[in-house]
């Protein structure tokens, strides 16, 4: 399914603002079938508001992951493209403070686990030859880094890398799974500041999305589509 065609069925994991939302927007207006999740009743009104089939869903929650595994579309109904965008920064900050345990467990209940349970129930409700991508970022790059801001966000993202890694071991040959870098993008995590609009960042994240091959298994891509080191 390219960037600009119609069809295809969509889902798209933590949709409640930001760029989740905005991928429902653009794959809605590209006539895709979109199913998307969120974890309260007003986004998912929303969500249901702009013709996206809507589906509860924490997924720091084991309930809620157990109860959104029962809600999935049949294998007949299999997703042409999966996206996993739920996530949350964290602490802002600058050096090696070190995370009270609280903020520690937040974070990598919300970017490390949460994947880590929900990603392999899509195993079974991918389309042969789906495109599976979870929302990275640079910060998570060990090879790439060159400031410790923010620390604790950034080991979680590595560690989503390395859970995309294994899933896109596990899912060779049946799925294109990759971890995508969005820019720095003008959402509440983002701020007013940066560089890109959420309009912007998933256009190009869509444009990659549709052109991976088999060859992009297991790859990190920056929004542009160029590679990002590990």
């Amino acid at each position: 399914m390219s960037s600009n065609s119609t069809g295809g069925r969509v889902l798209v994991i933590g949709a409640s603002r930001g760029i989740g939302l905005e991928f429902v927007r653009q794959y809605q207006d590209a006539g895709a079938h979109v199913t998307a999740t969120a974890r309260d009743a007003a986004a998912l009104a929303a969500l249901q508001a702009l013709g996206a089939h809507a589906i509860e869903l924490d997924v720091t929650c084991a309930a809620s992951v157990a109860r959104f595994a029962t809600q999935l579309p049949p294998a007949n109904a299999a997703f042409d493209v999966a996206v996993f965008v739920a996530g949350v920064y964290g602490p802002r900050t600058s050096g090696l403070e070190a995370p009270a345990a609280s903020e520690f467990d937040a974070v990598l209940h919300a970017n490390v686990l949460g994947p880590m349970r929900v990603l392999p129930l899509l195993a079974d409700r991918l389309a042969p030859g789906a495109r599976l991508a979870v929302l990275s970022s640079r910060m998570g790059s060990i090879g790439e880094r060159t400031s410790c801001g923010g620390w604790l966000y950034r080991a979680s993202k590595a560690a989503v890398n390395s859970v995309l890694k294994d899933l896109s071991i596990a899912l060779q040959g049946r799925a294109v799974c990759v971890s995508v870098h969005p820019g720095w993008v003008r959402t509440d995590m983002g701020g007013d500041g940066a560089t890109l609009s959420p309009e912007r960042s998933v256009a190009d994240l869509r444009r990659v999305i549709a052109g991976l091959t088999p060859a992009d298994n297991g790859r990190f891509l920056n929004h542009d589509g160029s590679a990002i080191g590990w």
